[in-house]
């Protein structure tokens, strides 16, 4: 799957310790706070996940828990550009609470997230490194620190053939992403957990298909896909040498 993360959060304080708290959640709450988020769709229960593989749900499909004190959504349609843009009823829905959003997708090295308090948007960063720095509004919160100090680099390996070329932006998203996902959630996706990390995927979700009755039909999209991906040419491999050069290999 890669690092791809479409996750947002509502809770009454310090998402980690909450989540650490949680039980199994219960189904209609859960479906009365999905309807509540995505007005006028169609919306039906299918099967669940859990929360360290549900952040990234096929389109079409909402993975999510409500608690008392905490919620958390899995959705693509939350992966956008610029955060502070997110719905209004999405924001207000965080009245006298904390709002997290995460996205971040490793094909394009792209990250997102955004913090709003009692419905204010206190941070918000939105960065890829063919758009640059997309979104950024306040003060960058304590675990960016040493990305923005030049402490973290990215560490690029070259294509063949390519000469290496500085990375465009001074540290790499999904590094950052990885980073924020822990702090603000208490998990990651990829990588190493901590031993303080949360057991995300200990924490069960609910599924569900959200049909928006005047959008795409999410089934032609993924045919569409399909096709796509059968009209392309063979995959092409690289092996990772010792000295860090990729080299094409003739095959699978």
């Amino acid at each position: 799957m890669g690092a791809k993360t479409g996750l947002l959060v509502y809770a009454d304080g310090d998402v980690p310790g909450l989540l650490r708290g949680v039980r199994a959640a219960d189904l209609d709450r859960t479906a009365t706070m999905v309807g509540r988020l995505r007005p006028g769709c169609e919306i039906e229960t299918c099967g669940g996940s859990n929360l360290g593989d549900g952040v990234y749900p096929p389109k079409g499909t909402v993975y999510a828990a409500s608690w008392p004190g905490v919620e958390v959504i899995g959705d693509q349609s939350v992966m956008i550009d610029a955060p502070s843009q997110l719905p209004e009823h999405v924001v207000a829905a965080s009245a006298g609470r904390r709002l997290v959003l995460h996205a971040m997708h490793s094909v394009v090295d792209w990250l997102a997230f955004a913090v709003w308090e009692d419905g204010r948007l206190v941070r918000s960063l939105s960065l890829s490194p063919d758009s640059g720095i997309i979104e950024n509004i306040g003060e960058p919160l304590p675990f960016e620190q040493p990305y923005w100090a030049g402490d973290r680099p990215a560490d690029i390996v070259p294509w063949p053939g390519e000469e290496e070329e500085p990375y465009p932006l001074p540290f790499h998203p999904l590094d950052l992403g990885e980073d924020a996902l822990r702090a603000l959630c208490g998990f990651v996706v990829e990588g190493r957990p901590d031993p303080d990390d949360i057991d995300a995927d200990a924490i069960k979700l609910h599924g569900f298909r959200v049909r928006d009755p005047y959008g795409p039909d999410p089934a032609e999209q993924e045919a569409a896909l399909r096709r796509a991906v059968e009209a392309m040419g063979p995959p092409r491999v690289y092996t990772l040498g010792p000295d860090g050069s990729l080299t094409e290999r003739d095959g699978l």
